[in-house]
Formats: C-alpha cells, structure tokens, sequence
C-alpha cells in the first residue's frame, strides 16, 4: 500500500495558539498542532492512489489539493501532533480502501409469491370492510 513513516515525513506540522477558556496559559502557549499534507505533491503515493483521494476527500482538501488537520485536545504539543498524526494515517487508510463490488442476486420467485399473496389477502380485507351496495 504505502509505507507510513516516509508519508509522515512528508507532513508540514504548525502549532498555534488554542482557542476557548483556559486562562493565562491558553494565552501565552501555542499547544494546537496543524497538519498540513499536499496529495499531489507526494512522493509516497502513486498516480492511482492521489487520484483517489482526490475523488474520496474533495469536502476536505483545499483548491491546491492540501489536505489540513488540526487537534488542540489536550495540553501538551506532543500529544496534539500524536494525534493527528494518527487521525491523518487512519483517514488516508480508510480513503484508499477499496470497496467491494456488489453483485446484485436475484429475488426468489417464493419470495415474490408470498409478497403477491399478502398484497391480495390485504387488498381483500380492505374491500370487506365497505358497507354491501344494496342495488
């Protein structure tokens, strides 16, 4: 598939400031990591797989085909670029996998007779539920 240690070096990591409450400290430590990984400048992946994750991440990537995470869960700098490190391989994983085709079968002519039946069984109830016409 790919190796993932030459792909991770490929990433352009940036650490800015968190956002939301936390006091002094949110102010004076930049502890949110953003990655940033361009797809068609990689040279871990092949023709094939850029295309697909082209097509699979569109909502995701930016005009340039850049691709950018950001985790600013947790206090420490290392843990946030842990984490989206493994955010990014899981998602680059999960995009390259390619499904199964699926082979439509065929409807069992039991299971169309049994639908028919239950149609006209319900169909009759309706029509014994009307007044007689008296004519």
């Amino acid at each position: 598939m790919f190796n993932e240690d030459v792909l991770v070096k490929e990433l352009t990591f940036k650490a800015v400031r968190s956002s939301g409450s936390g006091g002094q400290h949110v102010n004076k430590v930049s502890s949110k990591i953003e990655l940033f990984f361009s797809v068609n400048d990689s040279l871990t992946l092949d023709e094939a797989q850029k295309s697909t994750l082209q097509k699979k991440l569109q909502n995701r990537l930016t005009k340039e085909g850049v691709l950018i995470l950001q985790c600013g869960t947790s206090r420490s700098q290392h843990k946030n670029k842990d984490i989206v490190i493994q955010r990014f391989l899981k998602l680059i994983k999960d995009a390259l996998v390619e499904e199964k085709q699926r082979i439509p079968t065929k409807i069992p002519r039991a299971v169309i007779r049994k639908r028919l039946k239950s149609k006209r069984y319900n169909s009759e109830k309706k029509t014994n539920r009307k007044k007689p016409n008296v004519d």
